[in-house]
């Protein structure tokens, strides 16, 4: 688990820029109502997007002022904020999306846990490494439950501060 007193540095957690943030959100094509959550929500780049596009969003951030400023920034409207560690997070029992820039620290669990047999995720948008993008949508058969590809790039430029790595979107669909 992440500690949430640790730098954003040590955990990889690089912010979207709002104009690629809005990017994401319109390619993860999210509709009114639907329950999204945004892990690492940080300074709510993705959570703006999502609620203008109509939906009811779980922002789960662990660092308790950049959580209290979610609070304050989303209040009166249909964003709870969650301030916990992502890998702590229980996970709804309905059917929701996640549509997050998770600290790049987490990736391999956090996918474990959102893909395990139990959750009721539906569809997934994650900025991730490109590595690990590549890692799970190359030379990889997926039978079963999930559609797993690459989505958009992202370039260094997009993130304030930028990454040292390059960046992808991995796209994430439940099979009917």
């Amino acid at each position: 688990m992440v500690a949430s007193g640790r730098s954003r540095r040590a955990w990889g957690w690089h912010p979207l820029v709002d104009e690629w943030a809005r990017r994401v959100v319109e390619d993860a094509r999210v509709r009114p109502g639907q329950l999204v959550l945004d892990i690492g929500a940080g300074r709510g780049a993705l959570t703006t997007h999502l609620l203008a596009a109509g939906a009811r969003v779980v922002a789960v951030e662990p660092h308790p002022g950049r959580a209290e400023r979610l609070r304050e920034r989303f209040a009166g409207t249909d964003v709870t904020v969650v301030e916990t560690d992502a890998l702590a997070l229980p996970l709804p029992r309905r059917p929701f999306r996640v549509v997050a820039s998770p600290p790049y620290a987490l990736s391999s669990e956090l996918l474990r846990l959102l893909l395990a047999p139990r959750s009721r995720l539906v569809a997934a948008d994650l900025v991730l490494q490109r590595a690990v993008v590549r890692r799970y949508t190359e030379g990889r058969s997926r039978p079963g439950r999930w559609e797993v590809r690459a989505g958009r790039a992202l370039p260094r430029r997009a993130f304030r501060p930028p990454p040292q790595v390059d960046s992808s979107v991995l796209v994430v669909r439940r099979r009917r």
